[in-house]
């Protein structure tokens, strides 16, 4: 027994539908075709939704690994946001002590940025770019010469990218077209 191969789901239904076809080809030939035919069918049916059952549990688990960490990212997004904010009240302090609160704080941020883009995590900050609805959360529109028409100005708040899913948009003032 140690010999035989083993067995797989789909030789059994193969050897299944074979014995089938040879048990029906001993009447009428006429609906043995019949029967040949729908089972020949049917097998290949089968051996089709099997592939692409298969497929489709290889792309859940594949996307298992990549956006797992997604509601835990997510919720690390405030501590970001208070590395920025640290960092831009640390620069309006005078002297050498805001300078290096300042500067201790961006290190950390980066290496906390760095930390979360082993896993996937890449900012979004599109200063000068067009306005992308899928990426960018307009708070205002606010007429400017200066600039592009539905380009971003300013951005109030970075937005994250996990895997070019987005994970937070960016928070972002549009320019417009000056009403002339």
């Amino acid at each position: 027994m140690a010999d035989e191969p083993e067995h797989l789901p789909e030789d059994a239904a193969q050897e299944e539908v074979a014995e089938e076809v040879a048990a029906s080809a001993q009447g009428d030939d006429a609906p043995a075709d019949d029967e040949v035919s729908r089972l020949k069918d049917q097998l290949l049916r089968s051996q089709a939704e099997m592939e692409n059952l298969r497929r489709r549990s290889a792309r859940d688990v594949e996307n298992a690994h990549k956006f797992g960490v997604e509601k835990l990212l997510g919720d690390l997004l405030p501590a970001l946001d208070s590395y920025e904010k640290g960092i831009e009240e640390a620069a309006k302090l005078e002297g050498d002590a805001g300078s290096a609160v300042a500067q201790g704080l961006e290190l950390a941020q980066k290496l906390f940025l760095e930390t979360v883009g082993k896993y996937g995590l890449t900012t979004e900050h599109p200063l000068g770019e067009p306005f992308d609805p899928q990426k960018h959360e307009a708070m205002a529109m606010v007429p400017n010469p200066d600039m592009e028409p539905n380009s971003v100005m300013e951005v109030l708040q970075r937005g994250y990218l996990l895997h070019d899913r987005v994970i937070r948009a960016a928070k972002v003032i549009v320019s417009k077209a000056v009403d002339g």
